[in-house]
């Protein structure tokens, strides 16, 4: 496993970081999720990722309890907040900022988070107050650091602009192959406010495995066959998508990697990329995905992915 600094902040974080959108606590069931949390350690992930609202606070609980017996300073934790969490609250404000963050470390049996992001920008409240109530919540050493995910790049902008509040040091954007949005304008304005991206859905949820194929139904125990996980898995049924994924194999075969590391080693050429959430459903994908590290492509494959995915086709995602 390689490390890279998370923006301005002190943390060191492995390169690959264990997500738990749509999976633990809930999709997933909780032996083969504590598998999959086991495997992320063994293979040097020290980077764990959840929200309050994933599985309606189940994720935060089952990690609160598979995460207890190891030392708290062995693992870097982020969780998040806005949209509507199990108590009901959701949004921005100071008071669901308090509410929330208590909740959060409730479920998590623990004192503080690494990272507290803001799950989306909140357009109903100011600025000024959640940027206040966050800054306390790291005053009061409940959180170490600060993001955000999916938030419009003038409002990251304004939010470094506002004086005596503490200074985000991570955005959490979808972004792989597919999906290159960030590159517009979120990577540029992170890139010069020490801000580091932790990115989801390098996979495309699954696709850019190569596991769904053209004119096949999705093969049985993917996530798209899955009541509980597949409800944003209408591209893993798109043709002219997978035919175009397929012809990706050739690349990976090329690097004598998989596709699902191609896709990984993908998002981590970008030097702002300090971490690649996977959202992993047994431990043989966690320790595949982890193999994706270190695996530097040069211009010839990355000719060969634009190539093949070129700007004749609109990409697209759900939102984690």
């Amino acid at each position: 496993m390689r490390f890279r600094q998370l923006g301005s902040s002190d943390l060191r974080v492995s390169e690959i970081c264990l997500g738990s959108w749509l999976t633990y606590g809930g999709g997933v069931a909780d032996d083969r999720a504590e598998a999959c949390v086991e495997k992320a350690f063994d293979v040097g992930v020290n980077f764990i990722d959840t929200a309050n609202v994933y599985s309606g606070g189940k994720a935060e609980e089952f990690l609160g309890e598979v995460l207890a017996p190891r030392p708290r300073d062995s693992y870097i934790l982020a969780t998040k907040l806005f949209w509507t969490a199990p108590d009901g609250g959701s949004g921005l404000s100071r008071e669901q900022v308090h509410t929330q963050i208590d909740g959060s470390l409730r479920r998590l049996r623990t004192d503080y988070v690494d990272l507290y992001q803001c799950h989306r920008y909140d357009w109903e409240t100011p600025l000024e107050e959640t940027m206040e109530a966050l800054s306390e919540v790291v005053r009061a050493g409940k959180a170490r650091w600060l993001g955000f995910s999916e938030w419009p790049a003038d409002k990251v902008q304004a939010a470094l602009d506002l004086p005596g509040v503490e200074r985000f040091v991570s955005s959490q954007p979808q972004y792989s192959m597919l999906w290159r949005g960030p590159e517009l304008d979120v990577i540029p304005v992170s890139k010069a406010n020490g801000i580091s991206q932790i990115v989801w859905s390098p996979l495309a949820q699954g696709v850019l495995t190569g596991k769904y194929r053209p004119g096949e139904p999705p093969p049985e125990g993917t996530r798209a066959t899955s009541s509980s996980m597949g409800h944003f898995m209408g591209r893993a049924r798109d043709r002219v998508l997978l035919e175009r994924v397929q012809r990706l194999l050739p690349v990976a075969d090329g690097l004598g990697i998989t596709l699902a590391q191609l896709a990984i080693a993908w998002v981590l050429r970008e030097p702002n990329v300090a971490s690649a959430i996977i959202g992993a459903s047994r431990p043989e994908q966690v320790e595949d995905n982890a193999g994706g590290v270190g695996g530097a492509l040069d211009d010839s494959p990355l000719a060969q992915i634009d190539g093949i995915l070129d700007d004749s086709l609109s990409w697209g995602g759900p939102a984690s």
